[in-house]
């Protein structure tokens, strides 16, 4: 288990780049540029600041930071993934140093760490970092001048998106001292989203909007106000938070599903956020005024899935001294989500095939067949179409 670090930071402590400057190739005969397998591209800084500058301009400078920042967050989380491959899994403060050492290395800043906090056990982060000579603070100054306000937008977002794809949950990044308002030099701080207490104006500039259709850190209680027309058109979660081009997809997935009672089935590893998706789906969708009933298959005994999916009469089984009813019967009217569902047994599976199919169950030792109105969602980490091919899955 990596033990959890807490510790001023000096620059000397940071790991040699020999690693990551073998990673990025030149390909002049081809045009290609590439950083392990993602394919970069070298850009004047000026123009860069001709689009932020038309980018205020036309959008407002509101709309236009979001937009930045999103573009940030997305490089940020495409490099986490490179850190986790390259450095050992034990070492977690050398993989996240990654994230400075790659904005050296492609000309952003010079950056020294100054404090850093992380235990991953218990999805605990706080860091404090300095940028020296920040190209995005430069090419603001040169079009708007020294203002009051700070102007890092995309280099904040890379490091709110480095750091939430690092540590599998919710940081954000928030710059309190910037070159653009005059200091010497720019200074961000990172910690959770739940542990700052005036995060809207930093969650609004993840929300996604009619422009790019990108992903929401939405705060809850923004849901009940405004257009209800833009609010259904997002997830509407401020537990999902992610901008990557997949994820976008997903998101316009689960909408298209939401508006259908199609049951749906969602495939991925263990902590991607399968039932949070699941109970996005649920709420923006038809069913939102009845019940999310969860389970996880996995966590049940297997001579108790039955009952506990479908119920039990009394007496139906040892130990069943009243009648009760299951998981399909109390998700009447709403939305079953079944988590794991790979692991089901054969008899099982059957059953709640025929429950698909026939929209009736049985409760174990009853013969009273019974009607519900369910929409069951599945998720499951296994390759359902392999385990068909196994047999193991129907």
């Amino acid at each position: 288990m990596p033990t959890p670090l807490k510790a001023a930071v000096p620059r000397s402590a940071l790991p040699t780049r020999e690693d990551l400057i073998s990673r990025v190739h030149f390909d002049p005969r081809e045009g290609r540029i590439w950083l392990d397998d993602q394919r970069m591209l070298l850009l004047h800084t000026s123009a860069l600041g001709v689009l932020r500058q038309e980018l205020i301009e036309t959008l407002g400078v509101d709309a236009a930071r979001g937009l930045i920042t999103r573009m940030g967050y997305n490089s940020g989380a495409h490099d986490a993934e490179l850190a986790r491959k390259m450095r050992a899994p034990d070492a977690p403060q050398d993989a996240l140093f990654i994230g400075p050492q790659l904005h050296m290395l492609e000309g952003v800043a010079r950056v020294e760490p100054a404090h850093l906090e992380i235990d991953e056990e218990r999805g605990h982060f706080f860091g404090e970092f300095h940028w020296y000579g920040c190209a995005e603070a430069e090419v603001h100054v040169q079009r708007y001048g020294i203002g009051a306000d700070t102007a890092c937008w995309q280099q904040v977002g890379y490091a709110s998106g480095f750091v939430s794809r690092f540590m599998g949950r919710p940081v954000m990044f928030r710059e309190v001292q910037c070159c653009a308002q005059g200091a010497s030099h720019c200074v961000i701080i990172g910690k959770s989203v739940d542990e700052w207490s005036d995060a809207d104006e930093d969650k609004r500039s993840l929300r996604a909007d009619a422009l790019t259709q990108g992903l929401s850190a939405v705060p809850r209680g923004d849901l009940g106000s405004g257009d209800s027309s833009t609010a259904r058109s997002l997830l509407g979660d401020a537990d999902v938070v992610g901008v990557s081009s997949g994820f976008n997809a997903v998101c316009h997935m689960v909408r298209r599903a939401a508006s259908t009672q199609a049951t749906v089935l969602f495939l991925g590893e263990s902590g991607v956020g399968k039932e949070v998706l699941a109970q996005s789906l649920h709420r923006i969708g038809k069913r939102a005024s009845g019940p999310f009933v969860a389970i996880n298959c996995a966590a049940i005994p297997e001579d108790l899935i039955e009952s506990e999916l479908f119920g039990v009469e009394k007496g139906g089984f040892t130990g069943a001294q009243s009648a009760r009813a299951g998981r399909f019967e109390r998700a009447d009217g709403g939305t079953l989500f079944l988590d794991e569902i790979g692991i089901l047994s054969w008899t099982a599976q059957g059953k709640l095939l025929r429950a698909l199919q026939e929209r009736e169950i049985e409760r174990v030792g009853g013969i009273q067949t019974r009607k519900v109105d369910v929409r069951v969602v599945a998720a499951t980490n296994l390759d359902l179409r392999a385990e068909v091919e196994a047999g193991r899955f129907r």
